[in-house]
């Protein structure tokens, strides 16, 4: 008897014990109903999701005209998984892993695809992709939120693109480029300089470079490749603590005072894929040779660039020498200069992909819109090239 009033007590003991515990566990939040609240259901750890921070932080440090939105990848963050206004999920995650889906959604809630990466790295394969999305947030023009890596203003610095319908002003009517970038481009003094770090493309475009750089060489011309991890590929390096891909500030002055071109060369064949390999070129004094599956006319004015899918061998290393050897030839490449500015997608609040997805969330008459990808897969995965 006396045994069991001993285990009746520590039973008393223990259940009180666990109530005041349960009592002192913080409840989830409820709805903030001026704010938006944002889940990412995939990994946080993944590029792009760990460089939006927590809550309000990113919307704010980014000085984004409406910052009421809230991030996170608490999942109990809410009382409900309903009670988000927007799911977050990285494309390339699919195929990385097994993804479990949420097993209850509310009408308001908008399921959003989100990649940076080309479909030519990962296709959406299974038929529950169909029918699951409602907005796109990536860096195909078509996208409902553009997250892709360049912003086009024009003269008086209003945004103009990239855009699949764009007007660009005809050459002919350009402006000639002034006496000072005239005297910049005086300084240049090798033929080409191409930075990268993954010499084993989709798009095998290291094929095209060394084949270049053969052709260069016989006409006494050089193409330089700077690169940390093909060693194979390139003799020439960036300092060490600078990481190629980004082309640090050392390999961008070089580019700016010492070569006269500049392989955008892209690592897939995608349409609208046009990274920040672009800006490279543009934003410091090199014409562009682009290679890649997009339509450049999207992203660039006539006369501004070579395209290497549209040029033979010896059209492209034509085109260079005629331009090395005759500077008015060289300058007319950078008359767009006197009309049209490139910058990075987040450098400025107008066009930061973070503060575009809280305006996107605020825009009621776009919120209220039924959009539903019924057709996700042939949206997104790579079409053959002709």
């Amino acid at each position: 008897m006396i045994r069991l009033h001993w285990l009746a007590g520590i039973f008393c003991v223990c259940t009180i014990s666990i109530i005041s515990f349960l009592l002192k566990m913080p409840e989830p939040e409820s709805r903030d109903e001026n704010m938006k609240y944002i889940l990412q259901w995939t990994s946080p750890d993944t590029d792009p999701f760990f460089l939006m921070g927590k809550g309000q932080e990113q919307f704010v440090k980014r000085m984004c005209p409406i910052n009421n939105c809230f991030i996170t990848s608490d999942r109990d963050e809410l009382n409900s998984i309903k009670d988000f206004d927007a799911i977050l999920f990285y494309g390339p995650e699919f195929t990385q892993k097994e993804v479990i889906f949420p097993t209850e959604r509310s009408l308001h809630q908008k399921y959003v695809f989100v990649s940076r990466e080309s479909p030519a790295y990962y296709n959406l394969d299974k038929p529950r992709y169909d029918g699951f999305f409602n907005w796109t947030y990536t860096y195909k023009l078509n996208s409902d939120i553009y997250f892709g890596f360049i912003i086009i203003k024009n003269e008086y610095g209003n945004i103009i693109g990239p855009k699949t319908n764009i007007y660009w002003m005809d050459v002919n009517y350009m402006k000639s480029i002034n006496s000072d970038l005239k005297n910049k481009l005086k300084s240049k003094k090798f033929a080409v300089a191409w930075f990268v770090s993954n010499c084993q493309s989709r798009s095998k475009r290291e094929k095209i470079a060394l084949k270049l750089q053969k052709e260069l060489y016989i006409r006494g011309l050089v193409l330089d490749i700077y690169s940390e991890k093909c060693s194979w590929i390139g003799t020439k390096s960036c300092p060490k603590d600078e990481e190629i891909n980004l082309a640090g500030t050392e390999c961008l002055r070089k580019l700016e005072t010492d070569y006269y071109f500049y392989l955008a060369f892209e690592n897939s064949l995608s349409e609208d894929y046009v990274t920040e390999k672009l800006l490279n070129a543009v934003q410091h004094h090199a014409v562009p040779i682009v290679f890649g599956g997009a339509d450049y006319d999207r992203f660039l004015p006539e006369g501004s660039y070579l395209n290497a899918n549209k040029l033979s061998m010896i059209e492209l290393v034509n085109k260079i020498v005629a331009a090395i050897l005759n500077k008015e030839v060289y300058y007319d490449y950078f008359k767009w200069t006197n009309h049209y500015s490139y910058h990075a997608v987040d450098e400025m609040p107008e066009s930061d992909y973070m503060c575009s997805l809280c305006s996107a969330l605020n825009d009621q008459f776009f919120v209220n819109q039924i959009s539903i990808y019924e057709n996700m897969r042939e949206w997104w995965n790579l079409k053959p090239q002709r």
